[in-house]
């Protein structure tokens, strides 16, 4: 089915809507695919905060090169499904790394992290990283360490000095040996 100009300009500016609000864009490849298989795959991606979409590939490359964005070669030949991910990059890496091993019709190819190109080994390592919540709360226990460290260097002389108290006052008040 052939677009108009006008057509294709709207799909286009909704294509630079999507990479503009995403931080990472994932690009798959589709085989024997059926509505079945891609619905249930746009509900653990959009479950994961992103979206999944059929683009097509001339204008897809188009909103790429509008955006400064290096292609290689062979990334958006054939047929395309682009997820973005508006919220957390990993975990989305991660559902699609679900996706593709659990399924014979999804491949992926390739992605853009930010305006950096991505191989397919490499997003499969950003999937092995951890979510976004669990890498912020490792962080907080790497900065507050040393603070309950400090704490519990003020607080030793003074627990020290408290048994010595306690030992002293046993020591009065226990009977005299004799």
């Amino acid at each position: 089915m052939a677009f108009t100009k006008e057509r294709k300009s709207e799909i286009v500016a909704q294509y630079a809507e999507w990479v503009n609000k995403s931080q990472a864009v994932f690009i798959m490849e589709y085989s024997k695919m059926n509505m079945k298989a891609v619905d249930a795959a746009r509900a653990k991606i959009r479950d994961a905060g992103g979206e999944l979409h059929i683009v097509k590939n001339t204008l897809f490359k188009i909103v790429l090169e509008k955006e400064g964005v290096s292609q290689p070669k062979g990334l958006l030949e054939g047929s395309s499904l682009v997820g973005f991910a508006f919220n957390d990059a990993p975990s989305m890496a991660k559902v699609i790394a679900e996706i593709t091993k659990s399924s014979e019709v999804f491949k992926v190819k390739g992605g853009y992290l930010g305006k950096q190109v991505l191989s397919q080994p490499q997003v499969k390592s950003l999937a092995d990283l951890p979510p976004l919540a669990v890498m912020r709360a490792r962080v907080l226990g790497v900065l507050l360490a040393p603070a309950g460290q400090l704490v519990r260097t003020l607080a030793e002389p003074a627990r020290s000095l408290a048994g010595v108290f306690k030992a002293y006052s046993e020591k009065d008040s226990s009977p005299a040996a004799g």
